[in-house]
């Protein structure tokens, strides 16, 4: 590489040691990605080379040495597990700041639970949508294989159903669960608040111990100021008065956030507002920054990044940013260990950046909340707008118009609306038998039983791979997704059954130390071939090489 396209200024001098340089673009190359050693760019009688030992000064003060080279540039050793906010991964006895976010119904399953807690990461079991005996059989299976790992479980905020809410943080605390992910929050609820306080108490030292950890997933700046501050007096007045705390645990309770962490959601699948992470997460660490200095926190809450994690530089830019950790959804539902059907992983392998929509959701429909999902493949998202804008304009199913209905009892349901209520009833007769009661008075929340019906099933039609509801498949999907299958295109991950989330987590993290280690090159002006530009999809074994681990 000619010396013109080196800074010209040396930023010091360099002096060997048993190896001499080597020039080249791919002695470069090699040297950019093997990250925990530090690499030393030298002008070589003009040429550019590359070394990964010897010694460096910095200033303009030459060495009396005669071997001695000008540095044009440096990048220190970084490894994968540098990465992250250390207390992050002190606290859950991590390797790595990487989270494997949960996806409903199962879809983050056990199996890919404990392939995150395995490879020195976490994962949050996808419980939202399960029933609690669900939920406590994928229990009873992480805590037997878990051992000493960390997992989390997730706790999904669903106002149409709060009963189901209470219900699982009831079993959370009697089987011993310590973390959880509250997802979809738009405000604090009773039962998360018991969750976060009951155990609480002062430790020999008169440290105040909160057993009961919370990672809250939010995108909007008034739900984060609530996860941020301490728990709400109301709440903690009740739990009093239900004798589930004590007096005592309640003015204890003032001294912490209602999260340990939160995690800031830019635009991702399921629930989202579509937030641009370069805005949304400097925003939540200013916020964190401010509440932490108001109520004098002991320990700072660290605040990850969620949405558009799919290539190694996204996932540099979001530690680049401050990001204590983060967190992946979308991508890891096409890996094997997905609880999902093998079409679905076909699908979303297929998918590019432009083919998500937002559709009305199925938990929280009648108050307009909306999900992103795949569209590609799928006339989900039509047919969900279709449904809520029915339910919006009629009082009842009655009420629409003839010609409509028949085409939601046809493509829709495929049965007689009266059909698909005894269905309905038969489902809400598990989960919520009150409100079939409500339904039977009241035309309009009938339909929109009905409606939610079809929505809920929709992705269950998906996760088992009904060939038959194809079309109707809702399948919650991100942008990254596509961003994800751009870059992995013409490697081993192309192939979807070669997606594995330990090979793509380290790929993402290994992938981000690289390209940090590239943007250190740029800033002191060194003009880098375009291989070195990219880092592109290795296996698993040959990341563990380059890190001088076999």
């Amino acid at each position: 590489m000619p010396l013109m396209k080196m800074n010209t200024k040396p930023l010091g001098w360099w002096q060997p040691t048993i190896n001499q340089p080597t020039a080249g673009d791919q002695a470069l190359l090699d040297a950019i990605k093997r990250v925990t050693h530090p690499l030393f760019l030298i002008n070589c009688n003009g040429k550019m080379a590359v070394s990964m030992g010897g010694t460096a000064t910095i200033g303009n003060k030459k060495p009396s040495r005669s071997d001695v080279l000008p540095l044009i540039g440096y990048a220190p050793a970084i490894h994968p597990k540098d990465l992250g906010d250390p207390q992050f991964k002190k606290a859950h006895n991590l390797r790595y700041a990487y989270v494997v976010g949960a996806m409903a119904n199962g879809i983050t399953s056990v199996e890919m639970v404990e392939e995150a807690g395995r490879s020195g990461m976490i994962g949050f079991f996808g419980a939202a949508g399960l029933l609690t005996h669900q939920i406590e059989d994928a229990i009873d299976l992480l805590q037997d294989r878990m051992e000493s790992r960390s997992f989390g479980m997730n706790l999904i905020h669903n106002p149409t159903d709060p009963e189901l809410e209470a219900a699982t943080v009831n079993l959370y605390i009697k089987r011993g669960i310590k973390l959880i992910s509250a997802s979809a929050y738009l405000d604090l609820t009773l039962p998360l608040v018991y969750f976060r306080v009951n155990g609480i108490h002062r430790d020999n030292n008169g440290k105040v111990i909160c057993p009961g950890k919370v990672v809250a997933k939010v995108s909007r700046v008034e739900v984060a100021r609530k996860f941020l501050s301490p728990p709400p007096q109301k709440f903690l007045k009740l739990l009093v008065e239900k004798n589930l705390i004590t007096s005592e645990q309640a003015a204890l309770s003032a001294a912490i956030p209602m999260a340990d962490n939160l995690t800031a959601e830019a635009d991702s699948g399921g629930h989202t507002d579509n937030r641009p992470a370069l805005t949304l997460l400097p925003t939540m660490l200013a916020l964190r920054d401010d509440i932490t200095t108001k109520h004098d926190y002991v320990n700072s809450i660290g605040i990850g990044l969620a949405g558009g994690i799919a290539t190694p530089e996204s996932t540099a830019a979001a530690f680049a940013m401050g990001a204590a950790y983060v967190l992946t959804g979308s991508i890891n539902q096409a890996c094997v260990e997905a609880g999902t059907s093998d079409t679905v992983r076909q699908m979303l392998a297929e998918a590019e950046q432009a083919d998500v929509a937002m559709a009305p959701s199925a938990d929280m429909f009648e108050l307009g909340v909306k999900v992103q999902v795949l569209k590609r493949g799928t006339m989900f998202a039509l047919r969900a707008a279709k449904l809520y804008e029915l339910y919006s304009r009629y009082g009842s199913y009655a009420e629409i118009p003839t010609n409509q209905r028949d085409i939601l009892q046809r493509d829709f349901f495929r049965c007689t609306f009266h059909e698909e209520w005894e269905k309905t009833k038969h489902f809400f007769a598990q989960r919520d038998p009150k409100q079939i009661e409500i339904a039977e008075n009241k035309p309009k929340h009938k339909m929109a039983l009905v409606f939610r019906s079809y929505l809920g099933q929709s992705s269950t039609w998906a996760n088992s791979g009904d060939p038959s509801r194809k079309i109707d498949y809702q399948i919650w999907c991100g942008p990254s997704m596509g961003v994800f299958n751009q870059w992995v295109k013409g490697t081993f991950l192309e192939n979807r059954k070669n997606r594995k989330t330990a090979t793509v987590a380290m790929n993402l993290m290994f992938g981000a130390t690289v390209a940090t280690r590239v943007n250190w090159l740029r800033h002191q002006g060194v003009t880098l071939p375009h291989e070195a530009e990219r880092f592109y999809p290795l296996e698993l074994s040959k990341i563990i090489e380059l890190l001088d681990e076999t």
